[in-house]
């Protein structure tokens, strides 16, 4: 196993169903050309639905214009129909265009009746989120009042999806003090309205009157909201509310609110969104228009049957490492268990030259999927020629269908210096190459082919344990098909054994899988023996044998039986793998998924690695899973690297089921490969565990001509329980090419990953308390060296003069592990802070090697003195408990502690 501490760089596996770096998008001449807006198959047939998505485009493009200084239109948008829609004339065939790389999905909602717009973001500020997501009763109309107009909410969302803006509004602290005065949490500060205290009930509400603050916090309560003014004449900011009809801008510098406590300034250092939009790639790209842009242009696109051929490599190299017979088995499994029933599937194999070894052929039962295994390759010889292969594969593909959509598997093991020569063939086909790099010296340019075609690229090493291939083939699903029919691999093990020794273990079918459960066992020298009872402790039977590809598969009949499914493998001296695969149980019951998607397939050292995965049921996210992320150099050295959904380091968001991690544990240049295992976890109700999305903002209500207007309540399901989970899940997550990797020891230029999520909060009058997730030594791994903390009164000086502001007194502050809870407390000695004084912290954490983290995003805490002391009768407990001399709190160094009024304290902490 590699260690941690190392070194690295590019970003990889992503969020859901997009690939980030894969969207089709491209800008010219400031118009946004090749957008995909897929409607999902849950979606009942609408034809009506086409027209919203097209009026909402159609009106948001001159909006879009405007808000970006002229800069920026939609040009044209391909909308993608599912397959299960009826036939129309005007409906095409796509090219590159798929569920998976699409820009905006128009989906059922879950939980019921939540029908918020928003946008999947799993990056730092300023990078492109993953994608948008709608409903059809938010393009219907149906939620104008709670969300605004259609055409304002998307473009709200673009500059999340583009731009990699935050919301300026904040559902869980909708109020901060500001010099001792409450103010609404918005953007620009200008906008005006009143405070009102809402009660609800049922579906309505009403005005309780004016909102008071409480005595202890000077804070307004929790029923308390801000309904903005109708008519109003501030033009900013589109993040914070853009259904006002005056609010035609982003924030800018100018008039960016810093104070407020909201995700654009904690995630984009107190930068406005037009700050952040002007130092994007689409704004350097673009200058202000004279004239108006063009009306957006549409396509509509309905999937059709998959169209498939596998192009494979028989040269000389591969009978190398078992590698020839490594490709049967990883191309029986997909022709078996992976490619969908409905298929159209070739096979093509090449060396020097090409062969057609099997034309299209439709996949409507076993002996079909049979008869495609025969045409694999038996015998190796000869050179690598691969344009050969792709060209007779659009030869094949053309006798029976355009290539426009259609699917390439490549896989080779060799160099090819005329790969480059098929480049303009391969764009011209319009079909997707998948490809998969075998061994240490596939050609250096294969994955540009999956890069100009939107493909998955993969990386399979030689060391056969680690089951690289069979997992590159397995996580080949249709990229447009319902996730239902989808193969979902739940078991991916491979050892090598010595004499006698057994391989056991236990596969978990959970309740949204077991139709078409396959186990398949391969191995390298002679057929093991193999045990498998089902949760019933029933021994399994019927596992067939192929002796010539040394495998053996058994096909569970009908729907596996839920729950432990128990396996022993027996032999000596040999590999042995394991791989299981399933399907959803029910078409109706949403499968969970484990989706690590690759980001950005280059990096350059000593840029660091981010590493993604989502864990879903459908659109709900799955909790407290049990994630290990195994990346595989091309010198055969793996490293385990556990993923977090912790809200620090590299995950941007606590508890939304994306899981991530910083590589940096690099040991050579050139490929990598990444798989996931996933374990266990918990089923939550979004709206009441997660924080808020990046979505629009849902209105509470408003003031007209003086007349207080408010909205139904947004819909709550706080009588969902968690619901514990057990299930097991493994994903290929394609790989990654580095670069300028130093020879010899590698040097620490990896400083503390940047602190995220510091909080503050205030006991008393002038005890502050902080928390905080404690960064690493490299990133978020190890241990820093030491923390430094400063405050002022000042937000922008501290962001900008953070090294001269005042400083903390740590000296007995000792970093933690990483991802370990940090508590600390000061006093402010500082007399001349009065009552109303805003305070404002940052931290920096400091490495071995004397490397500085940025400085972490900015807590803030207001001294407020209570304007009368709250009534206390002689029975009642005191607002905090007696603390002795000799008590201590975790976190904070006391030598002595005195009881005050509302438990303002004393500590050795000064600053200096």
């Amino acid at each position: 196993m590699g260690s941690l501490k190392s070194l690295v760089f590019i970003s990889i596996l992503h969020l859901l169903e997009g690939v980030l770096g894969n969207s089709l998008i491209q800008l010219n001449n400031n118009g946004y050309e090749s957008i995909v807006i897929a409607i999902d198959h849950n979606v009942p047939e609408d034809k009506a639905l086409i027209q919203q998505i097209k009026d909402m485009v159609t009106r948001a493009s001159p909006y879009l214009f405007e808000a970006s200084g002229k800069r920026f239109y939609f040009k044209n948008v391909a909308i993608l129909i599912p397959e299960n829609w009826k036939t129309e004339p005007d409906y095409e065939r796509p090219k590159l265009e798929t569920f998976k790389n699409a820009d905006v999905l128009v989906s059922a909602t879950s939980p019921p009746g939540d029908d918020q717009p928003y946008t999947e973001h799993v990056g730092a500020c300023g990078e492109k989120g993953v994608k948008i997501h709608l409903t059809p009763a938010f393009l219907a109309g149906k939620k104008l009042k709670e969300y605004g107009p259609q055409e304002r909410a998307f473009v709200h969302e673009w500059a999340h999806f583009r731009w990699g803006v935050f919301d300026e509004y904040n559902n869980e602290e909708k109020f901060y003090l500001s010099k001792g005065r409450p103010e609404a949490v918005r953007c620009s500060a200008a906008i005006t309205g009143q405070n009102k205290v809402r009660w609800c009930q049922g579906g309505s509400c009403v005005d309780k009157g004016t909102c008071r603050k409480d005595k202890v916090t000077g804070l307004y309560g929790k029923d308390c909201v801000f309904l903005p003014d109708k008519q109003q004449s501030e033009k900013a900011s589109i993040m914070y509310d853009q259904t006002i009809d005056s609010v035609v801008e982003f924030c800018t510098e100018k008039n960016h609110n810093k104070e407020a406590p909201n995700a654009q300034n904690q995630r984009c250092n107190l930068r406005s969104t037009w700050e952040v939009i002007q130092e994007s790639e689409d704004f350097q790209q673009a200058t202000p228009m004279t004239t108006q842009p063009p009306t957006p242009t549409f396509s509509l696109l309905q999937i059709g049957q998959r169209v498939l051929s596998l192009v494979l490599d028989k040269s000389g190299s591969m009978a190398n490492d078992d590698r020839l017979n490594r490709l049967n088995q990883a191309s029986k499994l997909f022709l078996l268990q992976t490619v969908e029933q409905g298929s159209w599937v070739g096979m093509v194999t090449f060396d020097s030259a090409a062969y057609i070894q099997s034309e299209l052929k439709q996949i409507n039962s076993a002996a079909d999927r049979d008869l495609l295994t025969k045409g694999l390759p038996k015998i190796s010889s000869g050179g690598t020629s691969i344009c050969s292969g792709l060209q007779a594969a659009f030869t094949m593909i053309k006798k029976k269908y355009p290539t426009d959509g259609s699917e390439i598997v490549l896989l080779t093991d060799g160099e090819d210096g005329t790969i480059s020569t098929c480049f303009d063939l391969v764009k011209k086909s319009g079909a997707i190459i998948h490809t998969v790099a075998l061994g240490p010296s596939a050609a250096k340019e294969l994955e540009q082919l999956s890069k100009m075609t939107g493909g998955l690229q993969t990386y399979a090493s030689d060391q056969a344990q680690n089951n690289g291939l069979v997992d590159a083939f397995a996580a080949l699903s249709s990229g447009n098909g319902a996730v239902s029919q989808r193969s979902i691999q739940l078991e991916s093990r491979g050892a090598k054994l010595q004499k006698d020794q057994w391989m056991n273990g236990s596969v978990i079918v959970d309740s949204t899988v077991g139709k078409d459960t396959l186990f398949l066992v391969t191995w390298t020298t002679q057929a093991p023996q193999i045990l498998l009872w089902d949760p019933s402790g029933t021994k399994q039977s019927g596992f067939v044998i192929d002796t010539a590809t040394k495998m053996a598969y058994f096909q569970v009949p009908g729907t596996a039986k839920v729950g432990f499914w128990k396996y022993s493998l027996q032999a000596s001296s040999q590999t042995l793998t394991l791989t299981v695969t399933s399907r959803a149980a029910s078409a109706t019951l949403p499968p969970i998924t484990v989706t690590p998607v690759l980001n950005q397939n280059t990096g350059i050292f000593p840029s660091p690695v981010k590493v993604y995965t989502a864990i879903r049921q459908g659109t709900s996210p799955i909790l407290r899973a049990s994630v290990t992320a195994l990346i595989e150099s091309v010198n055969g050295k793996t490293v385990t690297l556990e993923l977090l959904d912790n809200g620090a380091g590299a995950d941007a968001t606590k508890n939304d089921g994306v899981y991530s991690r910083f590589f940096t544990a690099f040991d050579t240049n050139g490929r990598y490969s990444i798989k996931i295992w996933a374990l266990g976890g918990v089923t939550a109700d979004r709206q009441r565990v997660l924080p808020q999305r990046n979505g629009a903002m849902y209105i509470d209500g408003w003031i007209e001509n003086g007349e207080i207007k408010f909205n139904p309540p947004r819909p709550e399901t706080n009588n969902v329980q968690d619901k514990q989970l057990c299930f097991s899940r493994t994903s290929s997550g394609g790989s990654f090419m580095a670069s300028n990797i130093p020879a010899g020891p590698i040097p620490d230029l990896f400083p503390p990953c940047q602190i995220t999520d510091l909080k503050a909060s205030i006991l008393g009058y002038n005890l502050v308390n902080l928390t905080w997730t404690a960064p690493g030594d490299d990133y978020d791994h190890g241990r820093a060296s030491k923390y430094i903390i400063r405050i002022s009164t000042s937000i922008a000086d501290l962001r900008d003069k953070f090294n001269t502001s005042v400083q903390v007194n740590t000296t007995n502050l000792i970093p933690k592990e990483a991802n370990s809870e940090e508590i600390f407390g000061f006093e402010l000695e500082d007399k001349s802070f009065g009552n109303g004084t805003d305070i404002f912290i940052a931290i920096q954490a400091v490495d071995k090697s004397n490397l500085k983290s940025e400085i972490s995003n900015i807590a803030r805490v207001s001294l407020f003195m209570p304007t009368e002391e709250p009534p206390i009768s002689e029975d009642t407990t005191p607002p905090c408990p007696d603390i002795s001399v000799n008590s201590t709190i975790p976190g904070i160094h006391v030598l002595k502690i005195m009881w005050k009024w509302l438990g303002e304290m004393q500590v050795t902490l000064g600053l200096h």
